[in-house]
């Protein structure tokens, strides 16, 4: 109860609209498709006539393509909008901030996982409508942002900065692990007692489940989600979780600057919170328009991913008119260097995947390529597991192109950061 308590006085302090933007949303879940289009257009064309007012990047921008915002119709419209890289956001930053006077911004930084780090303000709506969507989905599970919680976020802590982050945990009724030996996941595991939720990397995640599950621990829990965000969730994972821990592992699509995306309902689809954001996809690529991005305009933005949306028509069990995500394939633009040509970075995952849904071999891999025709591939499991399958599939994708040098039994993650499908030295 004190902890609800806290959570309530903190949410007042840092993000006062919230509340209202979460009861909007849980009336919006069971809305028709119609209706959240309707709204989505409406948002869109208010979003892009503040855009157009406010920030001189995009005053000029629609200036040059006689783009009118005040126009706008159909959501169709924003086809005629061109589409904006990160690299872009980065050299055009000053002009794309807008100028009006928020009451409350926040400083916001993206990780730099692609090479690139991205320095933002967020208006206060816009923080407070991400967290929303955010924690309706955890209403999907009866679970409240403040119960009790695990958090793996997997780097290793400064043992300075270790107090304060405790500290502020404690405030967040939140715990998590500094260091990954036996001790510390012992102590992890016994800690979820009484826990509503855990959290983090799902590579971590699957990680702990395997200490969890070679030391024999009985963990008394009553986890009632448990969520990967910021990585890949591969299909190894999901065995070796529910195990550890009764459940698998539920996805949170989005990142720091398009906010969140999508939430995978109970029936294991990703919903996209189509009241904050607009969603395109175009060559597989997807583009992310934040409509609450008031103090840092996102619009038709590169993420970087590729991924499959479900048809139009598609109806999910558990109700929801809110379109379906089915798959993320992987990062755009990252190119396996063959001996004669060049193939896209995710068709190793293409062939992984192919080996689990055609022949139920379920493998961890990390492939690393640092010389034109040769590729490294590390293996976690163990060599039997695929009974030189795995070497007839990269064969009838690669052709002679790729030599593979393939290593089973490695251990894939150090423990400190997220963990890569693929990692390239070439260009």
């Amino acid at each position: 109860m004190m902890h609800k308590l806290l959570f309530k006085y903190g949410v007042r302090l840092r993000n006062p609209s919230l509340y209202d933007y979460l009861s909007f949303l849980k009336k919006s879940d069971s809305w028709s498709h119609k209706r959240l289009i309707a709204y989505q257009t409406k948002k869109c064309k208010e979003f892009l006539e503040f855009a157009y007012k406010y920030s001189s990047f995009y005053k000029t921008t629609f200036d040059d393509l006689n783009f009118k915002p005040s126009e706008f119709k159909d959501l169709e419209q924003m086809k005629l909008l061109p589409t904006i890289s990160k690299t872009a956001l980065i050299r055009y930053n000053s002009s794309i901030h807008s100028d009006y006077p928020f009451k409350k911004v926040f400083p916001a930084l993206t990780s730099g996982t692609t090479g690139e780090s991205l320095e933002f303000l967020k208006n206060e709506e816009w923080d407070s409508s991400n967290r929303a969507a955010m924690f309706r989905g955890y209403s999907w599970y009866g679970v409240h942002p403040a119960d009790k919680n695990g958090y793996l976020w997997g780097y290793n802590i400064d043992p300075k900065q270790a107090l304060r982050i405790k500290w502020l945990d404690r405030l967040q009724n939140r715990f998590r692990i500094f260091s990954y030996n036996t001790k510390e996941i012992e102590y992890f595991a016994k800690n979820l007692k009484g826990a509503g939720y855990l959290h983090g990397y799902s590579s971590m995640i699957y990680e702990v489940a395997k200490l969890v599950n070679r030391s024999g621990l009985k963990i008394d829990h009553k986890l009632k989600m448990i969520k990967g965000t910021s990585e890949m969730i591969f299909d190894a994972y999901q065995e070796e979780v529910t195990k550890a821990f009764g459940l698998k592992i539920l996805s949170e699509y989005g990142s720091a600057e398009s906010g969140v995306i999508a939430f995978e309902c109970p029936e294991g689809n990703m919903h996209i919170a189509m009241e904050n954001v607009i969603v395109e996809e175009e060559d597989g690529e997807i583009l992310v328009t934040n409509l609450l991005s008031k103090s840092f305009p996102i619009i038709r933005y590169r993420l970087g991913d590729m991924i499959e949306l479900a048809d139009k028509d598609f109806k999910c069990s558990c109700g929801r008119a809110h379109p379906v995500i089915l798959n993320i394939k992987g990062r755009v633009g990252v190119k396996i260097i063959g001996k004669s040509q060049e193939f896209p970075g995710r068709m190793i995952y293409n062939v992984i995947k192919n080996l689990s849904i055609e022949h139920g071999i379920i493998l961890n891999y990390q492939a690393r390529q640092h010389m034109k025709g040769v590729v490294d591939l590390y293996i976690e499991q163990n060599e039997e597991n695929s009974e030189g399958i795995l070497e007839k599939e990269l064969k009838k994708y690669f052709k002679d192109e790729i030599d593979f040098n393939i290593f089973y039994g490695k251990n894939l993650h150090n423990m400190e950061e997220k963990l890569n499908d693929f990692i390239t030295t070439i260009g």
